[in-house]
């Protein structure tokens, strides 16, 4: 389960890389931040409309994180059988009542030995 899910990371970082990679590549179109620092120019005079081909990779690979990141969820989101019967806890037996001693009669302690006196 774990080389599913690394497997699945990896894919979502390289597909998150070259969303940026194209996100970044378009021409800008114009207002926003890119005029605000002087590139007001190149918005009157560059392309009015991003390119068909950018446009479409940006929503595929942006498709494709979200698919990615909800079959990652779904795959590792289920725990399996064998964690499922690990994860009960183990059955505690309850102490052994302790009983009374069986004869009524006390015991006396032997006496301690008597140092010899000098």
């Amino acid at each position: 389960m774990d080389t599913i899910f690394t497997l699945l990371m990896v894919l979502i970082m390289i597909a998150s890389v070259l969303l940026v990679i194209v996100v970044m590549a378009q021409n800008p179109k114009g207002g926003g931040l890119s005029s605000t620092f002087g590139g007001a120019s190149s918005a009157q005079f560059g392309v009015q409309r991003t390119n068909d081909f950018m446009e479409k990779a940006t929503w595929t690979l942006g498709g494709t994180i979200i698919v990615l990141i909800l079959l990652s969820v779904v795959i590792t989101g289920k725990p399996s059988q064998s964690a499922a019967t690990q994860q009960q806890p183990a059955k505690k037996e309850a102490p052994a009542k302790q009983s009374a001693p069986a004869s009524s009669t006390t015991t006396t302690p032997a006496p301690a030995p008597v140092a010899p006196a000098k």
